[in-house]
């Protein structure tokens, strides 16, 4: 890991980092990326959102690039043009949900076309499946989740906070899709930053020329970034791409 290149693109995390914990961007915020975009800096959102509920963010940003979403399941171009995606086999997710259902956690399933909260389709096969989430407070029930999928092979668990378990297609992770778009810009990953707060970010952090942890992350990530800010109430985005960025 190096901090000498100079970064050409910051890869951020939405909740918990990007976002304040009301779901707002700061005034601070939003001018640290308004000064990286004027240098030419490629500014990306990289979250477990889905392409829907990510993309009036990125325009309230006046984003110009790239969109990493579902955990990497999906990039996109700021002109709606997917550019890469991978999908979970539908009999797993129709699985999952019933697991789910057993178990008794919340669940939230996103597809090609949209996100399922609380509730299946009627017909799964209708849909293409990018991403499976499920949340509860009782961490026996997550750990009985965890255990349960960790048996399938095919599978990639992450979390977007510690209440959560998130699921994506082996392999699929948010360092991957950055790994996809600095081959497509023609820049290394030594001059990517990427800050976020939870296990789906781990890998783009470690993997990252600046890791950042957000001051609210997760401990592990802590552990494994380079290094931590402000928390995201605090305008931790905002004095990351200060210090390291502009």
């Amino acid at each position: 890991m190096t901090t000498e290149n100079e970064v050409k693109l910051i890869a951020l995390d939405m909740d918990g980092t990007l976002l304040t914990g009301e779901h707002d961007i700061t005034e601070r915020t939003k001018i640290a990326i308004e000064q990286a975009l004027g240098k030419g800096t490629h500014v990306v959102l990289s979250t477990g959102r889905g392409f829907q509920t990510c993309y009036p963010c990125a325009e309230e940003l006046k984003l110009q690039s790239y969109l990493i979403t579902a955990n990497g399941g999906q990039i996109w171009t700021m002109e709606k043009e997917l550019l890469d995606q991978h999908l979970l086999k539908t009999e797993l997710i129709e699985k999952m949900y019933n697991l789910g259902t057993q178990v008794g956690v919340n669940m939230w399933m996103i597809s090609t076309s949209g996100v399922f909260r609380a509730e299946a389709p009627d017909d799964f096969y209708e849909y293409e499946w990018l991403k499976f989430g499920c949340e509860s407070t009782d961490k026996q029930k997550l750990d009985i989740m965890v255990q349960e999928l960790s048996h399938y092979e095919e599978l990639e668990l992450t979390n977007s906070l510690p209440t959560n378990v998130e699921v994506n297609p082996k392999g699929v992770s948010k360092a991957k899709a950055l790994h996809f778009l600095c081959d497509k810009i023609g820049i290394t990953m030594n001059e990517v930053m990427a800050v976020g707060d939870s296990l789906n970010d781990i890998k783009m952090i470690q993997e990252a020329g600046i890791g950042v942890a957000m001051g609210n992350a997760q401990e592990a990530i802590k552990k494994v970034a380079d290094h931590t800010t402000d928390t995201n109430n605090n305008d931790g985005v905002a004095k990351a791409i200060e210090q390291f960025a502009l």
